[in-house]
């Protein structure tokens, strides 16, 4: 069974800075793209960054120049630095992970359970 384990969210005044973790555990062959979405309320979950297999990284445009993504592929591990924190960053984050459990299997997209990042004005 393959886990996603998000960690590093909480409450941050405007401008200050965060960084998520998240790790992936479990049957594990390979991972193609690695990354992070967030879902405010009454919104839909949306993509904040995500670094593609071929090292392509995509960000929102709402974050760019204010977020970095980076990996280490064999910790399996994906972090998101958020720099310059807005009230309008203020959601739950979810770490997503494109996983093959076994040799050739197919790639299944898998979530972590989310954490809360609020920023207060």
């Amino acid at each position: 069974q393959v886990r996603l384990v998000e960690s590093g969210g909480g409450l941050v005044h405007a401008g200050e800075s965060l960084r998520l973790s998240c790790t992936a555990t479990g049957d594990i062959y390979g991972i193609n793209d690695m990354g992070w979405y967030r879902q405010a309320p009454g919104k839909q979950r949306e993509l904040v960054a995500i670094l593609r297999s071929i090292g392509r990284e995509d960000y929102a445009d709402s974050v760019l120049g204010r977020f970095t993504i980076s990996r280490d592929n064999a910790e399996k591990m994906a972090r998101l630095t958020m720099n310059s924190l807005k009230p309008e960053d203020t959601a739950v984050y979810y770490c997503y992970a494109d996983v093959q459990s076994y040799y050739n299997g197919p790639y299944r997209p898998k979530w972590g359970q989310g954490t809360q990042v609020t920023v207060s004005s």
